[in-house]
């Protein structure tokens, strides 16, 4: 018996996986090394202060939740006080999160889709209230916007509007310090988009706004909501600049934060019963929206 070109087979060869039928060698695929499971090997270094910050995180949360009254939980949460300063915080937050999409969208089409002089300056300005103390924030905002303010005495004596101390004194201190978050998502989100469907837009007989409204706006709609999400959570918790430019007035200005500090100094059980309510209120919006929203693949 010979090959199949004329040549004797080696007898010490093995044979094929078919008998020998199809006088085709098989070639098997090289071996691909397994991939190693993440976790496994952790480094010592590392692992420990992972899991020393991640204590760090938590420990406060837990001993929040330890110390919490929960016999008199019910009646400190069916107050009139807390519902309505918990009804005021949700809207002030949402009307903060719409404003800063109306504006703060915009504002980042601008930084990542154009070239002007300056454009760096006008990105750190933006950017600037994420590491301005709100405290802070909030005397820029009563020297701008207050009644003897540079803006303020005008909006006072042309159409007899006074911002500070009011609900929508609320609403602006807490845009300020959230909207910067807003913009640092979508403009990441629009840099990371390919422009050339837009281009192709322009290029169809649309103008740049259509271009915008009906092709970008799709594109970066996850970076928008994942933006929104985390403006609204800051917005929540807004305290320093709150309390600067708007005051604490029960019922008008007073949010949640607000009513956990002032309750903290004369009855330490509703201010942690009230924290508990910012905590579950928080946890329940990140957790429903984070795993729709703000998935990375």
């Amino acid at each position: 018996m010979t090959g199949r070109h004329g040549t004797p087979p080696d007898p010490g060869a093995p044979a094929p996986p078919d008998g020998g039928r199809s006088g085709t060698r098989t070639v098997r695929a090289p071996r691909t090394a397994r991939p190693r499971t993440p976790g496994r090997g952790v480094p010592l270094p590392l692992l420990a202060p992972a899991l020393l910050g991640l204590a760090f995180l938590l420990v406060p949360l837990l001993a929040l939740l330890l110390r919490a009254p929960w016999r008199s939980l019910p009646e400190q949460l069916t107050s009139p006080e807390v519902w309505q300063a918990l009804r005021l915080s949700l809207v002030c937050a949402t009307a903060a999160t719409v404003l800063s999409l109306v504006i703060g969208v915009p504002l980042a089409w601008l930084l990542a889709r154009t070239d002007f002089p300056g454009r760096g300056l006008v990105r750190a300005l933006v950017t600037l209230p994420l590491v301005l103390p709100p405290v802070v924030g909030g005397v820029a905002l009563l020297l701008a916007l207050g009644r003897n303010g540079v803006v303020g005495q005008w909006l006072d004596a042309w159409f007899g509007i006074t911002l500070p101390f009011t609900t929508t004194g609320v609403v602006l201190a807490e845009t300020f310090v959230a909207m910067p978050f807003l913009v640092i998502s979508v403009e990441g989100t629009l840099r990371a988009a390919d422009p050339r469907y837009e281009e192709a837009a322009t290029t169809l007989g649309a103008s740049r706004f259509t271009a915008f409204r009906r092709v970008t706006l799709p594109l970066i709609a996850p970076g928008i909501a994942a933006g929104s999400v985390l403006a609204w959570a800051r917005a929540l918790g807004e305290f320093g600049a709150t309390i600067t430019f708007a005051g604490n007035f029960p019922g008008r200005t007073q949010t949640m934060p607000l009513a956990v500090y002032l309750a903290l100094q004369n009855d330490p059980a509703a201010a942690i019963a009230l924290s508990l309510v910012l905590l579950a209120v928080s946890i329940a919006v990140l957790a429903g929206l984070r795993d729709r929203w703000m998935r990375t693949v």
